[in-house]
């Protein structure tokens, strides 16, 4: 857990707080005024990988970032079960707190099975919906597609045997491996305070546990909770404004699944492909993606 007042050098300016609803010490970021706009993070990162989307946003909107469990400034509880169901448990603690609606979902990686099991548990608290990288759990089908989620560059990098351990409960020493691995082009950004902010969550294999569970859920194949959408619910997310930016480096999910997926829940929603950004499309395309958000807010004002 980093400490509340860390700002990485200034990198990371933004004023802390803090919710006990889980349970537990979870953060957030709670910039700017107007509409909600929500950025869900995944693995290994924490709301740092938003920073370069805070300031612009919060000029005309109000912008709420949450570390999920185990990652950035929320605590790591030794006594939790990292499932993904409490992980949109956490979510909603936060969106309770802050008595959220309307919101606009920004989801990425985990963020994508986070986001869309929050929004198939109450869909009419969601008005729009921007993914990066990632698929819409539970809205899309990727029971054909898993043999070749397991043969990404990640995937088999961490399925061997032991690695997971070795790997993840090393993340102090391992992050910026991981984070090239999976995909991210823009190495311009990798100062000593950015590998600081990115390791800095893991001081100890116990501050590991979120990070070793989250792809443990993928693998094992638990992370299912959720009954397959019915009719109704499907035809509530497609009638929410939704826009895809795919970075098509990406060494984790390959991006014909993640354009699959989104078809899948979304039918004929505008796709964006970023040529030369990654799996973390945040830290290559930051300027462009904000530009994206805004221009879907604004249509579907």
């Amino acid at each position: 857990m980093i400490d509340a007042d860390e700002t990485f050098n200034g990198t990371w300016p933004f004023a802390p707080h803090f919710t006990d609803a889980p349970g537990f010490k979870m953060h957030y970021v709670d910039e700017g005024a107007g509409e909600a706009i929500v950025c869900l993070h995944g693995e290994p990162t924490w709301g740092y990988l938003y920073r370069n989307f805070i300031p612009p946003l919060a000029k005309n909107y109000r912008v709420v970032v949450p570390d999920h469990m185990g990652f950035g400034k929320s605590e790591t509880p030794q006594d939790k079960i990292y499932t993904l169901k409490t992980h949109v448990e956490n979510l909603f603690s936060v969106l309770d707190e802050l008595a959220l609606d309307d919101i606009t979902l920004v989801i990425q990686d985990w963020g994508g099975l986070i986001g869309g099991a929050a929004i198939a548990t109450q869909p009419d608290r969601f008005k729009r919906v921007f993914v990066m990288n990632t698929v819409v759990y539970p809205f899309c089908d990727l029971t054909a597609h898993f043999p070749a989620l397991m043969e990404s560059d990640w995937f088999r990098f961490i399925n061997g045997e032991g690695n997971m351990e070795a790997v993840l409960g090393n993340l102090r020493y391992t992050a910026l491996s991981i984070l090239k691995l999976i995909g991210f082009q823009n190495t311009a950004a990798v100062t000593d305070d950015w590998v600081n902010a990115y390791s800095a969550p893991f001081a100890t294999r116990a501050e590991c546990k979120g990070a070793i569970e989250f792809p443990t859920e993928v693998v094992t194949a638990r992370f299912p909770y959720l009954d397959p959408p019915n009719d109704e619910l499907v035809a509530k997310l497609r009638a929410k404004p939704a826009m895809l930016a795919v970075g098509m480096q990406d060494g984790a999910i390959p991006p014909y699944i993640t354009i699959d997926g989104f078809k899948q829940a979304f039918g004929e929603r505008p796709i964006i492909e970023l040529p030369n950004a990654g799996h973390f499309c945040q830290e290559d395309e930051p300027q462009a993606l904000v530009a994206l958000i805004e221009h879907l807010m604004q249509l579907t004002a």
